[in-house]
């Protein structure tokens, strides 16, 4: 049986996030990999997460809350800004300790040397 992605594209993980966390096979857009960090975040998958950081910004480790349960994933929008720069705004979901929680967050990204890089975001 095919696991479905985490991201919420509809497709099974392996042709969908599953192409970039793990592999040399960079995201070809910033929404990409929004998705793929979000799944890595469902996935528990931090060496993604801190691989996809760019590393002016990267904290030096990543302790992910194991009580936390990710729920969805909805993006609002992705804006190129120019071919190394990118904006994806979205709403993540998620629920701990029985308590739901939303996070609305605009990610900037930037790209360089074929890659695409998670840099920072504003929470709203």
């Amino acid at each position: 049986m095919t696991e479905p992605c985490p991201c919420g594209r509809g497709k099974a993980f392996e042709a969908c996030c599953g192409r970039y966390t793990g592999t040399v096979v960079p995201a070809p857009d910033a929404e990409a990999l929004m998705r793929s960090r979000y799944t890595a975040f469902v996935r528990g998958d931090v060496a993604h997460l801190l691989a996809t950081w760019h590393a002016g910004t990267r904290p030096a480790s990543l302790e992910l809350d194991a009580a936390l349960k990710w729920l969805g994933l909805e993006v609002k929008r992705h804006k190129p800004i120019d071919a190394a720069h990118a904006e994806v705004e979205f709403v993540a979901r998620s629920r701990i300790q029985g308590r739901g929680q939303r996070l609305h967050e605009r990610s900037r990204f930037v790209r360089e040397d074929g890659r695409w890089f998670y840099v920072d975001g504003d929470v709203t």
